[in-house]
């Protein structure tokens, strides 16, 4: 995708701009020769006076401040719920466009939450300044299930979420690779980021548990879905486990649909042309999505399509993507990309 529309933007801050989100979408305006006038790079006070290099250019980290925000035209946030709280408010009052990568506002009615080739016409008449990305697991499940939405019409899915451990951080990537090492080398793992080892484990709780049994992340991944597909009856269930793989986020998903379909080809063809799905189905011949194919690329990958021949009408499918590009930084930059195309044409 091309985005000759942020070419525009004169001030952008990263804030978490040393986090694994910050470099990806660091790396992704380097990737497209994006040169913003003033980039400001926001951490903590440990990080500031870091230097990151940006297209050849090395910039210093900053401390994130109440008044790092006078002149910014936009900020990325992408940093723990508690420091999204304290200092979106900061940066929207000092005029900045804001696009929030916790779930602190996702929910908020006024808020929009995009997914640019699934409901970016709704910041076609927006005219606030707050926008909120989705769950990096919601992003490739939406984008799997829209077309299905919009053809057959949805009864109920059921999630099955293998998520990479970036998707908690920093620290979190590191005790994997730690914990291997030492695992290897014939000695112990010490857990701190997890409640258990990850290294050749996998852990079905992410998050903290809700009242119901479910936990937190299972609970955004429907809520989430609701809203982004302005399906509010959607009946949805999901559990969340952690795999020990570094990067990309899948799913295993069970759609059963209210209308019947020909044939798997007629699926197969929908999902094909939906703007940022890419179909690798062939399993005869162990052609399907995994991390490795994710990794570093924009789509979400669909694999493993199968009628489902429990109901009257379902299907099943695989679908990847890399929770860092397009589950959070590349979605960031489409949203951006949308609203300011949007704010151009009127």
């Amino acid at each position: 995708m091309k985005f000759d529309n942020l070419e525009s933007i004169q001030s952008l801050a990263i804030v978490g701009a040393t986090g694994l989100v910050g470099q990806e979408c660091l790396d992704i305006l380097t990737e497209q020769k994006i040169r913003i006038p003033n980039l400001k790079l926001l951490a903590s006070e440990a990080s500031a006076g870091e230097g990151i290099d940006v297209g050849g250019e090395e910039i210093l980290v900053e401390a994130l401040r109440e008044d790092s925000f006078d002149g910014i035209e936009v900020a990325f946030f992408s940093v723990p719920t508690d420091v999204t709280r304290r200092y979106v408010p900061a940066a929207l009052s000092a005029g900045a466009i804001v696009i929030d990568d916790s779930s602190v506002y996702r929910m908020h009615q006024e808020v929009p939450l995009i997914i640019p080739e699934v409901n970016g016409a709704t910041l076609r008449d927006f005219n606030g300044s707050l926008i909120s990305n989705p769950n990096c697991s919601t992003i490739p499940v939406a984008l799997a299930l829209k077309p299905l939405l919009d053809t057959f019409g949805i009864e109920r899915v059921v999630v099955s979420t293998y998520q990479s451990v970036s998707g908690a951080g920093k620290a979190a990537y590191e005790e994997l690779s730690t914990q291997a090492i030492a695992l290897l080398s014939g000695g112990s793992a010490e857990a701190k980021a997890f409640p258990h080892r990850i290294a050749f484990n996998c852990l079905p709780q992410i998050g903290s548990l809700t009242e119901n049994g479910n936990t937190e992340e299972e609970e955004k991944v429907g809520r989430e879905l609701r809203k982004i597909l302005q399906a509010p009856d959607l009946r949805v269930s999901t559990t969340a486990v952690r795999v020990p793989t570094f990067c990309a986020h899948g799913a295993t998903v069970n759609v059963e649909f209210r209308d019947d379909f020909k044939d798997i080809e007629e699926v197969r063809e929908l999902l094909n042309n939906a703007p940022g799905v890419k179909i690798l189905d062939n399993p005869a011949h162990h052609i399907y999505p995994t991390n490795v194919e994710a990794i570093g690329s924009d789509p979400a990958f669909v694999g493993r399509l199968r009628r489902d021949g429990s109901v009257r009408a379902g299907v099943n499918f695989w679908v990847i993507a890399d929770n860092l590009r397009k589950g959070a930084a590349l979605n960031v930059l489409q949203c951006l990309q949308t609203l300011y195309t949007y704010r151009r044409m009127s």
